[in-house]
């Protein structure tokens, strides 16, 4: 049987955290990541959507493989670390990771990888769907912010880019100020050790595992090919919250 503990971990989240975690992410995020067993270990949260319903521009073969395999093992492995170090269960992702430097050393660097692994992998899932399109509102927000729209994919773009191996491109909020960045690995923004903090507002996977059974080594067109599945409506609703 499972449950998230919605009250629990809001309460518990907003109170451990203070001002690096940012609560926004936590309310719009908390009820497909932080979902438990009775024991108390994270669950893999469910797609809202089918394997095949990002095609043609991410194929249901990787979709598959990077949810029910890639993060699932990110899940397994969260799993292992909490395990080791009961004092950390019931705990939400965002609690973990905006404490990382203060956890246990015997587990710190599982939890990074693996708690920043679910928290990015479970964010990615709910920024995807096709046929969406940036609200007025939006838009005028993107180019107050970055002066027009094809000027932010720019830099988004350069950030995926620009990312050395493994890592993640994002756009986050600060304050009222909207900002590009990217991380290495599994790192985001909301850890206590990210050298840009802010609330995450798009999230790009540029691993390999999330693309090179269709673009091969194309990171660029995996990159743009990304604006056509970019759910604007959650887009929205992050930066409304």
């Amino acid at each position: 049987m499972k449950s998230n503990r919605k009250d629990f971990l809001k309460a518990g989240a907003i109170l451990a955290a203070g001002a690096t975690l940012y609560t926004p992410t936590v309310k719009a995020a908390i009820n497909t990541i932080n979902q438990f067993t009775n024991d108390g270990l994270f669950v893999l949260p469910k797609l809202p959507y089918a394997y095949n319903a990002l095609e043609p521009f991410i194929d249901a073969q990787t979709m598959e493989i990077h949810h029910s395999k890639h993060h699932q093992a990110y899940v397994n492995n969260l799993n292992a670390a909490i395990t080791k170090e009961p004092s950390l269960k019931g705990k939400s992702v965002e609690e973990l990771l905006a404490s990382i430097n203060k956890l246990p050393e015997s587990v710190r660097t599982a939890v990074r990888n693996n708690g920043g692994g679910h928290w990015n992998h479970a964010f990615f899932w709910q920024l995807l769907k096709t046929g969406t399109k940036p609200s007025e509102k939006t838009n005028n927000l993107i180019i107050k912010n970055f002066g027009s729209m094809e000027e932010f994919k720019k830099q988004f773009e350069k950030a995926a880019m620009s990312q050395f191996g493994s890592g993640w491109a994002w756009l986050i909020k600060q304050g009222n100020q909207l900002i590009v960045t990217s991380t290495p690995n599994q790192d985001n923004p909301l850890m206590d050790l990210a050298t840009v903090k802010g609330t995450p507002i798009i999230g790009l996977d540029v691993w390999e595992h999330a693309y090179y059974l269709k673009y091969q080594n194309k990171r660029a067109d995996y990159t743009q090919a990304f604006w056509n599945i970019l759910n604007w409506e959650k887009v929205e609703q992050l930066l409304d919250a």
